[in-house]
């Protein structure tokens, strides 16, 4: 394990205090720590063979579901694959005691703060490239996600909220909306209990972004999936895959406690396709 910590100095050459331990990034898997709001936070990087630091890359932060951790996410998108073909980072954040305070639940972390000295961190250590900075998340980490692209405007180039939503007192109001272009791809399963919710939630994003959904296309498959796809005022994009026969559900994943293998489409194949078409735009 390789630990990450935040470094301590001291102007006396007599001085005892710890430093911060020398840490080259370089391809492969690492557990890693972060301090904010007091702690040691936790977070997972892949890395992909032939990454050695010397160019921008891009990065997808993954936000797991509630109760879940960073290594439950990793194992169960398999988003990893990609990052090895396209030459690009995972993330995955651990939230305290395996939640993230996002729009509805749970805890009471800063976890917008958590999630803003994660990004330095990765533009400074890691070479992130700040125009192709990515988040997805499912359930919990779902909602993490859009709050996020809300309250750290010029962030995140696009989002991916699986069975998440725009939900909650907070996004009820008019003036909470993303203030820089933000792209959002989403995944709503029609089993879901929080679907209706989920439905509303992305039609007042789209209104407050001024989007304009198109009518629904099938999915070619037997799962009855539609697509719409809604352009943005600020030249955003947000398209929305709603899948009937699906649960609360990471469509396509073939293992882990929220995998749907059958609900009609790849979530994770979809996920960095749209992100690689979305680089961040100026607002």
């Amino acid at each position: 394990m390789v630990l990450l910590l935040t470094a301590c100095t001291s102007s006396s050459p007599s001085a005892t205090a710890p430093t911060r331990p020398s840490f080259t990034p370089q391809a492969g898997d690492h557990e890693l720590t972060l301090s904010s709001g007091g702690s040691e936070r936790r977070y997972r990087v892949h890395a992909p063979a032939g990454y050695d630091g010397s160019k921008p890359v891009p990065v997808v932060i993954g936000l797991h579901f509630y109760p879940g951790d960073g290594q439950g996410m990793q194992e169960m998108i398999g988003l990893d694959a990609h990052a090895d073909k396209a030459g690009f980072l995972t993330v995955y954040p651990d939230g305290v005691n395996g939640a993230f305070n996002a729009l509805v639940c749970c805890g009471q972390q800063d976890d917008v703060a958590f999630v803003k000295a994660l990004v330095d961190e990765l533009k400074s250590v890691w070479k992130a490239d700040p125009d192709r900075i990515y988040l997805t998340g499912i359930s919990n980490g779902g909602d993490m996600s859009l709050k996020l692209a809300v309250e750290l405007p010029d962030t995140f180039a696009a989002i991916a909220p699986v069975s998440g939503g725009f939900i909650g007192t907070k996004a009820s109001e008019a003036s909470y909306a993303p203030k820089s272009p933000v792209s959002v791809l989403t995944f709503i399963g029609g089993q879901d209990r929080y679907a209706s919710q989920f439905d509303s939630g992305i039609q007042a994003w789209q209104q407050r972004a001024g989007c304009t959904p198109s009518a629904p296309a099938a999915v070619p498959g037997p799962a009855m999936a539609t697509r719409t796809v809604a352009p943005c005022e600020d030249g955003s994009e947000v398209v929305v895959y709603r899948l009937p026969k699906m649960g609360h559900s990471w469509p396509g994943a073939q293992q882990g406690q929220l995998a749907d293998a059958d609900a009609g489409v790849a979530a994770t194949d979809l996920i960095w396709e749209f992100f690689a078409a979305h680089p961040r735009l100026r607002g």
